[in-house]
């Protein structure tokens, strides 16, 4: 919203601008101001360029109406240091993130909300070349070559969007 005020009332805000008048919203908001890929670290409110491109790729997020509360994804989870950076694996091709790029709250979500658990496995079967939740929960994200047709109906019962990424 802020960013279509920007441009629709021609205020010239510049992005950090944005950013720090979304962050007051939630510290990890200004990750969307720029719509390209960074790597973010503090609070999410720290980025940092990746050389990921997602050209030609299409995202669908699956949101359930299911509620997982932060403060326990957070007290239940296991954070465990892979062998190489985060940013390392995201240096790889997308092909391999499925098995070294992992959410570890998925490890203490997925046992008490397999709804969610379900959602990432059915963008697998439909495609995804990577697959998993956003954050804390409860959305999961696919990342696909194509766009999947009939989305919506597939998600009956879920917020569901699909889109194609242009950077």
């Amino acid at each position: 919203m802020l960013k279509a005020m920007n441009e629709r009332f021609e205020l010239g805000l510049s992005v950090s601008e944005l950013q720090k008048y979304v962050s007051l919203l939630g510290a990890d908001c200004a990750f969307f101001i720029e719509g390209k890929p960074v790597f973010a670290e503090g609070i999410g409110n720290l980025f940092s360029d990746v050389d990921v491109s997602l050209k030609g790729k299409t995202l669908i997020l699956v949101k359930p109406d299911v509620f997982v509360s932060t403060k326990d994804a957070y007290r239940f989870v296991e954070p465990h240091r892979p062998e190489k950076s985060l940013k390392e694996l995201l240096a790889a091709p997308i092909e391999t993130w499925k098995d070294t790029v992992l959410n570890d709250f998925e490890r203490s979500v997925f046992p008490k909300y397999p709804e969610i658990a379900a959602i990432k496995d059915r963008l697998y079967d439909l495609g995804a070349i990577y697959a998993s939740m956003s954050g804390s929960g409860a959305s999961v994200f696919g990342i696909f070559d194509e766009p999947i047709e009939h989305i919506d109906e597939i998600f009956s019962g879920y917020f569901c969007r699909q889109r194609e990424f242009d950077v």
